[in-house]
């Protein structure tokens, strides 16, 4: 069994989030908090596995065997393979914990407020996809999302205690990728032909309610939606000393590039304290 590690830094959150009215004394000035909450993966069997087999830069090519048949004809599953083949099954996406601190300000506007914050979030996911050949052998790609940085703005309508708000914006993060395959024929790199950025930006979107408690603490429920732009990050070149008849270096001697098709997509719920000066 082969494993290669590859860490990279991934995305950063530029969100607008829109909060709610009330009293200008109230909710206008600087505020810092912290949240607590859960980081949510989905299920998506439009996961898959895409490759490069000629080194053109351009992924979406069919591995063929000698004999031009697909490779890979066995597919591909949303998760961790458990063996060779997929009668095996593939592991589930793991949730984690979501942990973060926040610093912000808010301006009353008549019934509405505004405001801007950034916050850094712990956010302990894991993502995986694999495929399978006709060797048979597996190939995974897993990626575990170490955290995320988030700069946002928000509006939105409300009481004097209670603000109702939505939120989007940009978003990167640090994510760490591992591959590991069954195959013992080809050795595999990080792909060299392939840019891999230190910084993988994306977006986010959601929601949230935030409950005045007294004249300085509030105390908040929020949904965020979060999607890098993390495909590139993580590609291996699978090359000899397999024989020239081997599918990854049939149509280029030097190999055959592999990456994961999809972003990185999770969801979290969270809730928060802030102290508002």
């Amino acid at each position: 069994m082969t494993s290669l590690r590859i860490s990279t830094i991934c995305g950063v959150a530029l969100c607008l989030t829109f909060v709610g009215s009330a009293s200008a004394q109230t909710w206008s000035g600087p505020y810092i908090g912290g949240t607590v909450g859960a980081g949510l993966q989905r299920e998506d069997a439009s996961e898959s596995v895409t490759f490069d087999t000629n080194l053109d830069g351009m992924f979406g090519d069919t591995v063929r065997t000698a004999a031009g048949a697909d490779a890979f004809s066995p597919g591909f599953c949303a998760g961790i393979a458990m063996g060779a083949q997929p009668s095996a099954g593939c592991a589930d996406d793991e949730d984690g914990i979501d942990v973060g601190v926040r610093v912000g300000y808010d301006r009353q506007l008549g019934h509405m407020v505004i405001g801007a914050l950034i916050d850094l979030s712990r956010v302990d996911v894991t993502d995986g996809v694999s495929a399978f050949s006709t060797t048979p052998a597996f190939y995974a790609f897993s990626r575990e999302l170490t955290h995320v940085v988030g700069l946002r703005g928000r509006v939105g309508f409300g009481s004097s205690r209670v603000l109702v708000y939505g939120t989007a914006g940009g978003a990167w993060g640090g994510v760490e990728h591992l591959f590991t395959t069954s195959n013992g024929v080809n050795s595999f790199v990080p792909a060299k032909d392939v840019a891999h950025s230190e910084k993988s930006w994306g977006y986010q979107a959601g929601g949230g309610v935030e409950l005045m408690l007294g004249s300085h603490w509030s105390l908040t429920g929020e949904y965020l939606f979060t999607s890098l732009d993390d495909g590139e990050e993580g590609a291996v070149r699978s090359q000899g000393p397999a024989p020239a008849t081997n599918p990854f270096i049939l149509v280029n001697a030097s190999g055959t590039d592999l990456r994961r098709t999809d972003r990185f997509e999770f969801q979290t719920a969270r809730a928060g304290l802030s102290y508002r000066f």
